[in-house]
């Protein structure tokens, strides 16, 4: 059977969409997501993403980890996925979407993405580390060097260490470049390895930068290897509401497989 699918990424995170509005897709094939994530003898993805319909509202979305789990939140993804449905036309500009963590509100202008992230109520500051979760869990801590920093080899051993037990969480080293503006790059479980770039992971570092005093701002330029996002939110007490992941996001190209 011949499926037809689309590659979009934000700001190099990198997902392959398909429109599973049919139930054409079997979501229970792990080993055929992993092959199509999979960068030499597939598609090569971080990640790949359904858009189903759903009862209430706009569309759903079932996310899923280069190694073929269906995964926590993936902030890009969210991204990436509004920008597919509003090319499917299944929205215009905006939308009301449902994922794994909850309901999502996004927005769409001249490929620039804006999706709304859920509440964060919890942040936990450790010595040399903050941990909190934003529709994925985020280990976020800051090295001087970051440029120079193996990600990999540090990010797998904190990922897999004691800390997190066996589901593991994101692991983000973070370098400040002035008060609104941070360099990050991020180890991802399930990819298990260095992403470009991480919706939840940049959205952890602006609060939980915010949340340690190494900002002020309520509007945070996040440097990634594959670009620049943006965080936005509101503050109240110790808790932050209204966030926003704001960034481009884009289709790369349409394919069909076997």
């Amino acid at each position: 059977m011949e499926l037809t699918f689309y590659k979009y990424q934000g700001t190099g995170n990198d997902f392959v969409m398909i429109d599973n509005r049919q139930e054409v897709f079997d979501r229970n094939d792990t080993k055929r997501i992993a092959f199509l994530c999979d960068r030499r003898f597939g598609i090569g993805a971080d990640g790949l993403i359904l858009l189903e319909d759903h009862d209430t509202y706009d569309f759903k979305m079932v996310y899923f980890n280069a190694d073929g789990r269906e995964s926590s939140m993936c902030g890009n993804g969210g991204r990436c996925i509004t920008a597919f449905a509003n090319f499917l036309g299944v929205i215009d500009n905006e939308a009301t979407f449902e994922a794994i963590d909850g309901i999502h509100k996004a927005r769409i202008k001249n490929q620039i993405v804006s999706l709304q992230m859920q509440d964060v109520k919890r942040i936990d500051k450790h010595d040399s580390y903050v941990f909190l979760d934003t529709g994925s869990p985020h280990h976020v801590q800051i090295e001087e060097n970051l440029k120079a920093f193996d990600v990999t080899a540090n990010g797998r051993q904190i990922r897999c260490s004691s800390l997190y037990g066996e589901s593991g969480s994101n692991v983000n080293f973070v370098s400040k470049n002035k008060d609104d503006n941070f360099s990050v790059r991020t180890y991802e479980r399930g990819v298990e390895d260095e992403t470009l770039s991480c919706g939840t992971g940049v959205t952890a570092v602006a609060l939980a930068m915010h949340y340690i005093g190494e900002t002020e701002k309520n509007l945070v330029t996040l440097q990634t290897e594959g670009g620049d996002l943006k965080v936005s939110f509101d503050t109240h007490g110790t808790s932050y509401t209204n966030i926003w992941l704001i960034g481009p996001a884009t289709q790369v190209f349409k394919g069909i497989v076997s």
